[in-house]
């Protein structure tokens, strides 16, 4: 008896071509420019006033995501933050250790580890805040003790702040304006200096 079954069409077939290039091409590859950049430590102190004002940016971005993940309270966390350079640093560093324990080359057990700091850290943001005397809807300056031949400070006084957010962004304004005065005044004097051109976007002297 003949069988009539049809021939299956290779054209039909899922199966690659064993001469396609690709087949036997591998996994595709991922260039140096396709990673994600590895974590590294914030100077807030030496940053230029673009890279301070990105700074500020995703601090805040993630200081927000943490507060409404873990429900922080004001005790811990503090509306104005911000404005508390203890507070600053604290977050800063628990924000990139975080980014540090979530990097996608990381070992599996590190985000417990984090956590393991992360109670530490609270501990601490606990003692910043109740030393500096920042509340829910109003803010201090952190009291500083005056030592023996130094002008005593000006008065520590309450200020209510109405819109977070809003005062955030004056904030962050005013903070890199400031920062970039300071730059162009250090490359005017070195224009001043060394008799040169020096481009204040970039340093870079100018023929």
């Amino acid at each position: 008896m003949t069988d009539h079954t049809p021939e299956p069409d290779p054209l039909d077939s899922d199966e690659p071509e064993v001469d396609d290039p690709d087949v036997f091409a591998g996994p595709p590859q991922v260039s140096d420019a396709d990673m994600p950049e590895t974590p590294h430590p914030v100077n807030w102190n030496l940053l230029s006033a673009h890279d301070l004002e990105q700074e500020w940016l995703a601090l805040n971005r993630w200081v927000d995501w943490l507060r409404h993940t873990y429900g922080l309270p004001a005790s811990v966390v503090p509306p104005f933050w911000h404005h508390h350079p203890e507070l600053v640093w604290e977050l800063s560093a628990l924000h990139l250790h975080w980014l540090g324990a979530y990097d996608p080359e990381q070992n599996a057990s590190a985000a417990i580890g984090w956590h393991r700091d992360f109670a530490d850290a609270r501990a601490r943001l606990r003692d910043w805040v109740a030393a500096s005397g920042t509340r829910i809807d109003r803010d201090r300056p952190t009291r500083q003790a005056t030592w023996p031949g130094e002008e005593p400070g000006p008065p520590v006084e309450d200020v209510v702040i109405a819109d977070r957010d809003a005062e955030f962004v004056q904030f962050v304004h005013t903070q890199v304006r400031s920062r970039q005065e300071a730059e162009d005044e250090f490359y005017a004097s070195l224009d001043d200096d060394l008799d040169v051109d020096v481009d204040p976007m970039t340093g870079e002297v100018r023929e």
